[in-house]
């Protein structure tokens, strides 16, 4: 019996079924790359803008007629952005230091201990997630200002050690999706309870810890309300949001420079979410399987 072999295709045949593969990509991924564009644009316009010059920028040009990188380094010399960059990163990282400290015992305490009252805590837990900020702002405000701490980044940074309900959330539904043998085999092997978390539990749980530590990260470094309450007219400690705010205020016809600025402010976050967007996306995507 004699096999039969596909005949040969001519080179129209090949350039048809290449074409019609492209279109067939193009329509599955047609939401995919539209979404794409339009989260793309906004920052390619700013990074366009930032190059160009004063008398062409925001006109109904969107290219660049000349190429002016110079703008970076002018930026630096209208405001101390080094300075405003020095508290965005305190701010931001001593948060997160502190959500991390407080939230992954909390979390763990509600997902593998059993203690009476817990589904209660975590009901108040859920229900503060629930609560405006502004509802708590004016009694908060006039407790630091009794403690003489207002015009800092204190009143910012200390209420991150002691509680954050959506973080606790988050780690407690991570938390729920890994097995308790894990951690009964560790306290068989002698582990104490405070053991098993830190040997056990937090090595296993690195993704929702990230995604954790992401959401809090984005949040204080783009935080603009809060620093206005409590830093006020100190400049000395401003994080680089309400710097950006002051900066469009004083140079608000100089949107290049703007832009710079924006673009410098947009860059430590882009590269850190780079670097974790991995552990970020699976720490997504495995909370909340069990409630």
């Amino acid at each position: 019996m004699v096999a039969v072999t596909d005949r040969p295709l001519k080179p129209i045949e090949r350039r048809r079924r290449s074409w019609d593969r492209r279109l067939q990509w193009v329509a599955t991924h047609a939401l995919g790359l539209a979404l794409a564009i339009g989260f793309t644009m906004p920052v390619v316009f700013v990074l366009l803008t930032a190059v160009m010059a004063d008398d062409q920028a925001m006109t109904a040009s969107l290219w660049p007629a000349e190429w002016h990188f110079e703008n970076f380094v002018e930026v630096f010399d209208k405001v101390p952005l080094l300075d405003y960059l020095v508290n965005s990163l305190t701010y931001s990282l001593l948060a997160t230091l502190g959500i991390l400290l407080s939230a992954i015992p909390a979390a763990y305490a509600l997902a593998k201990l059993r203690f009476r009252g817990q589904n209660l805590f975590f009901m108040m837990t859920v229900a503060a997630m629930m609560l405006p900020p502004q509802v708590v702002v004016v009694p908060l405000y006039d407790l630091w200002v009794r403690l003489g701490l207002t015009g800092g980044l204190v009143p910012l940074i200390v209420p991150y050690f002691l509680f954050d309900a959506f973080s606790v959330f988050l780690l407690r539904q991570f938390f729920l999706t890994i097995p308790r043998d894990y951690l009964e085999a560790a306290k068989i092997d002698g582990c104490s309870e405070f053991g098993a978390l830190v040997k056990v539990l937090v090595p296993m749980a690195k993704p929702g810890i990230a995604a954790t530590a992401m959401f809090c990260f984005l949040f204080t470094w783009n935080d603009y309300f809060g620093p206005l309450l409590y830093t006020g007219e100190n400049r000395d400690g401003w994080p680089l949001s309400l710097a950006l705010a002051s900066f469009r205020g004083m140079h608000h016809v100089e949107w290049n420079l703007t832009m710079a600025a924006t673009a410098l402010i947009m860059a430590p976050v882009i590269v850190l979410f780079a670097f974790a967007q991995k552990s970020f996306v699976r720490g997504i995507t495995f909370t909340g399987v069990k409630g």
